[in-house]
């Protein structure tokens, strides 16, 4: 095929509308009479149906991705039943949650067939590292962009801050926790060390004993 087509990895923190441009995009494919295919990782357990929804309201229907999903498998097979049919664009939400060999996949879905994918996602988990999906992206995909957003300070936002019920800043725990605006907060990362900082000395102050404890 003499098509160009090309891997995009398009990231940013909880609530910078990502979700919200991916279905947006889906839209506009739609009104130009272009043929695309919406996947997500079926960890994202949010929806009880297989759709890609927005916190505005909007949704798609989707193709759930497992972590034994061969994209590039799935792709060929859907190619070669329905030539005519074979999708232009691929939109991946919460692309954070693929594995590195999925990537790989995608990639190859570009390159083999000539189909643009855009994988939609964060770049690192509530301690501030890489996902492996996202670390794949940023080592494979041929365009990367910033889905940017403001934190409350006024600067921008790249930290993904897992809290508790009272607000505080969590620290420890398993990298995937799904969860929205009542788990996390998007913010910069001075908000992110200070809130750490606070909470870490909260929690040492509250386990000092007092002198009453320690006479009982």
């Amino acid at each position: 095929m003499n098509r160009i087509a090309k891997l995009y990895f398009r990231y940013g923190t909880m609530g910078s509308a990502k979700t919200a441009l991916l279905l947006t995009t889906a839209y506009n494919f739609e009104e130009r009479g272009l043929r695309y295919v919406c996947m997500k990782p079926v960890i994202d357990t949010r929806d009880a149906r297989n759709v890609i929804r927005s916190r505005i309201g909007i949704e798609r229907e989707c193709l759930w991705i497992y972590d034994d999903t061969d994209l590039f498998r799935m792709m060929a097979a859907r190619m070669a039943a329905d030539p005519a049919g074979a999708p232009d664009w691929i939109l991946v939400d919460e692309a954070q949650f693929l594995t590195a060999a999925q990537v790989d996949q995608l990639a190859a879905v570009v390159d083999e067939f000539a189909c643009n994918v855009i994988c939609y996602g964060l770049r690192t988990d509530f301690r501030g590292n890489l996902f492996e999906g996202s670390k794949r992206l940023f080592e494979m995909a041929d365009t990367i962009d910033e889905v940017k957003s403001t934190c409350s300070c006024g600067r921008k936002t790249i930290m993904n801050a897992r809290i508790d019920a009272n607000g505080e800043i969590i620290t420890h725990g398993a990298q995937v926790e799904i969860g929205g605006n009542e788990r996390y907060v998007a913010c910069c990362r001075r908000c992110w060390r200070r809130r750490r900082i606070d909470s870490m000395m909260r929690h040492a102050s509250s386990s000092v004993m007092t002198p009453e404890q320690v006479n009982t």
